[in-house]
């Protein structure tokens, strides 16, 4: 099979993610289930066959993957008529292997997707820092196409995004979009957001905030009335805020926190959860700084900040286990799964007993 013809049957099966893995058939991600073409086991000389045709469709040199023997490869590229897709190539037990990551053409819709008004509203602040966060492959990405697409087709100005590698590609609508690619276009994080605050930003998405010196350009740029988005691969908004104060040494730790205190607008925490028809749906905790969160950042009592998301659902507010709790209610997720995902299991299991699910 043609490498573009796996491709278009994959984007026909809505499948997320592809594996060209040597000793497994080809396999591909549907929802939460693993699905495998066929019998026929990959050979090394097959993996390294279709990394070299991926390499190829793509226009992409495979010389400097191969003479980095350590190393991996992450990229993306289009194929005219089927889709975008984000691979990462790499080595294993001595031969060449990939994952593929399909990414639609359009841009996702947020029903579609299940992605509540309450996180696209985050799309309405004016300044300051909005964090998406959670584990790898957990669609923050897909949530914040969303939110700048609702930029972009709501607002004027200019919106810059640099991310590594690019996925979803945004048309200029009512905005002019920037997307800068790392380090196809700009070498690192840093370098691009100091480079974007020459370029008359007004909203800024800066792909992951990787280390202190980029979190603190960023808090810095959020200072400095830009709206900016950005993730973290963390769990929950109290463990996110200590993420990034732990990035700095304990006598800058002090300041950050009062940067942060006044800079930081929400916090959106997701994770995709097993459905029980066999698919995935996400779950959102959601985090608006009020008041109240940013004397808690300010008096290092992100402890706390759970009970105030929970009195808070007047202002747009939930935790991650009252969304798992929703999901269970609506019959999306079975109960066993929601606890194994929850933040306090104890509490949601009792939660459950209470309420007769």
């Amino acid at each position: 099979m043609k490498l573009e013809e796996l491709l278009q049957q994959m984007v026909d099966v809505k499948a997320s993610d592809i594996f060209i893995i040597a000793g497994l058939p080809l396999t591909y991600q549907l929802g939460s289930r693993q699905v495998r073409i066929g019998d026929s086991m990959l050979m090394p000389a097959d993996t390294e066959a279709v990394v070299r045709s991926i390499y190829e469709v793509a226009g992409r040199d495979i010389a400097p993957f191969e003479a980095a023997r350590n190393h991996d490869d992450d990229f993306s590229f289009a194929v005219a008529g089927i889709g975008r897709f984000r691979v990462n190539v790499f080595r294993q037990r001595g031969s060449y292997g990939a994952v593929v990551r399909v990414i639609p053409f359009s841009l996702p819709n947020p029903t579609e997707y299940h992605i509540p008004e309450d996180v696209l509203r985050t799309a309405d602040f004016q300044k300051g820092l909005v964090l998406v966060t959670g584990p790898a492959g957990s669609g923050k990405s897909t949530t914040l196409a969303t939110i700048v697409d609702r930029l972009n087709h709501r607002r004027q100005g200019h919106i810059i995004t640099m991310e590594d590698p690019i996925e979803y590609v945004h048309r200029h609508g009512s905005c002019i979009v920037t997307q800068r690619e790392i380090p196809t276009d700009v070498a690192t994080y840093a370098e691009a957001l100091r480079s974007a605050m020459r370029e008359s930003p007004d909203i800024i998405l800066l792909g992951e905030m990787r280390d202190q010196e980029t979190i603190s350009t960023a808090v810095t740029a959020a200072e400095m009335a830009q709206l900016l988005f950005s993730t973290l691969h963390t769990t929950g908004a109290a463990n996110t805020i200590d993420r990034i104060i732990d990035a700095f040494p304990a006598n800058q730790q002090r300041q950050i926190r009062i940067q942060l205190s006044m800079v930081l607008q929400a916090v959106v925490s997701q994770q995709l959860v097993p459905t029980i028809d066999g698919g995935v749906v996400p779950a959102f905790e959601i985090m608006v700084a009020n008041t109240a969160i940013r004397n808690l950042i300010r008096e290092e009592k992100t402890h706390q900040m759970d009970s105030v998301i929970a009195s808070s659902a007047d202002q747009g507010m939930i935790t991650m286990d009252q969304s798992l709790f929703n999901l269970v209610k609506s019959e999306k997720v079975a109960k066993e799964t929601a606890l194994q995902c929850s933040i306090h299991q104890e509490a949601l299991k009792k939660r459950f007993e209470a309420e007769g699910l």
